[in-house]
Order: structure tokens, then sequence, then C-alpha cells
């Protein structure tokens, strides 16, 4: 009876997925979008026995997924698994002030390092996105002064694919907001973007209903680091029309945004576009 109904809880789950695909010359666009990770049972299990962190966040996407594909076999996807294997499971990197008043206070028992397991509960990751193919085939890296041109976007164009897919999201015990969601829109070719940003609250001369609208505080935030990538396709013998590795005439964009903000003490933010 037990399997039966876990049986029946799978096939409901996948019924509530939703996927979209677009074809466009050689690539293939994947969106997949389904429920959040529930808090028990076998696939709450394998998703955390593959990362090191000591909790994950409260809402998890894990079968989320926004992937492009050539159909050579190579291309770039985002999944929450690989962005969280990024966060820092041993460093609390931005702390409360509250937490050290609390860990100072119960300085003398012997248990406290075994309920205080530090890690980056902001789960700041730098995930860029997967890249995946064979040895021979698959995108190379390489740093570029090039730029995505942002001002196309605001164009009245005819959208061709665009899909905003949220991997995960965590409330920071009432100490503000994190999550990391992937959008995918129209543009001229292939860029990586990634850039960090953070400050404290103290020294943000802004309006307090900003500290809680991601799209909005990032453009007051100090950049603490930035990277700029360019993916280069690989060279494919059969230069056919089916596998010639170009995008299409009005090309491809992806972008992942990270970004957290820590309301009692610091906000910060990371994102990263392709």
């Amino acid at each position: 009876m037990a399997n039966m109904m876990m049986g029946g809880d799978s096939t409901a789950a996948k019924a509530r997925s939703v996927t979209e695909k677009f074809q466009f010359g050689p690539w293939r666009c994947t969106s997949i979008k389904s429920h959040i990770l529930k808090s028990e049972g076998p696939d709450r299990e394998r998703f955390e026995s593959q990362l090191e962190l000591p909790q994950v966040p409260e809402m998890v996407f894990a079968d989320n997924l926004l992937r492009l594909e050539h159909s050579a076999g190579f291309g770039l996807e985002f999944n929450a698994l690989d962005a969280l294997k990024l966060v820092d499971p041993r460093n609390d990197l931005l702390k409360v002030a509250v937490s050290d008043a609390w860990r100072q206070a119960r300085s003398d028992c012997e248990h406290i390092k075994d309920v205080i397991k530090p890690f980056d509960w902001t789960y700041t990751t730098d995930y860029k996105g997967s890249l995946f193919g064979t040895n021979e085939i698959q995108l190379k890296v390489e740093p570029t002064t090039e730029r995505i041109d942002l001002e196309k976007l605001k164009k009245r164009d005819k959208i061709m694919f665009y899909e905003d897919m949220l991997l995960f999201e965590d409330e920071l015990a009432d100490n503000g907001t994190s999550e990391l969601n992937v959008k995918i829109v129209d543009q001229d070719y292939i860029l990586r973007e990634y850039s960090s940003r953070d400050n404290q609250i103290k020294d943000l001369k802004v309006s307090p209903h900003l500290l809680t609208e991601p799209n909005e505080i990032v453009k007051h935030l100090t950049i603490r680091k930035e990277e700029f990538h360019k993916l280069i396709f690989p060279v494919i013998n059969d230069t056919s029309d089916n596998t010639k590795p170009s995008l299409s005439p009005d090309g491809q964009d992806s972008t992942a945004e990270t970004k957290s903000q820590d309301t009692n003490n610091t906000t910060s933010g990371g994102s990263g576009e392709s």
C-alpha cells in the first residue's frame, strides 16, 4: 500500500512539471519547471546527499532546469544542485551581530560546537551555469572585453523565447532574502558576465523599501568583483545546417542572478549573465 502511494505521488509530481522546448537552427532551448523539493523523502535525501551543506534553502526547485544545447551535444545549463555546490559549507562569511553574542553567552557549553555548524547561510554562490559536452566538443571559456548590450533588451522586438525560472529561495530566518533565478532572452551572441556586490545597511542612503527589492537595491551596491567571459563554440567537422555552430541571426542570451540581503547588517548580491 505504501509503495503504491509513493508511486502515485511521483506520478502526480511529474504531472505538475511543465516542459517547454524551442528549436532554432541547431540549437534547442529546454526549460523544465517543477514543484518545490519535499521536506522529507527519498528525493530530498538523494539531493542533500550530494551536498556538504548542513542545510539547504527553504524552497529548492531541484528539478527545475534551463538548458541551451547544440545538436552536436555541447551547451550550457542551469540547475539548483550545481549552484548550491558552490556555496561555502564550512565558513559563515556574513554573520548577524546577535549570532556572536549568542555564541559567547554559551561558550561554556561543551556541545556548542555541535549545535553551531558554520556555513554560508546566505547561500551566496558564484554559479555561472554548468557547461556540458565531451572532451573534444564543448564550449571554450575565455576572458573578454565585450559586454552584453542591455539596451537591446529594452527594444520592443518580437521575443522568440523567454523564461524566468527560480532555482531556490530562502528567507534567511527573517534576516532578509536570498534567491537564485535564471532568465533567458534574445541577444546577438553568448557572453557571460558575473558580478558580486555588497554594502553595510548603515552605508546605504536609500529608501527602506528598496532593501527587499533585489532588482532595485543591486543598483546601489558596491561592486566587489566582476568577471566577463566569452563562450567560444568548438570546431565541428560536419558543417551542415543541422550542426553548424552558430546561434541564429538574433542569437541568445542567458542570465543567472543571485541576490541576498541581510536586513540587519549587510546586503549583498551576485549576478552572472551569459
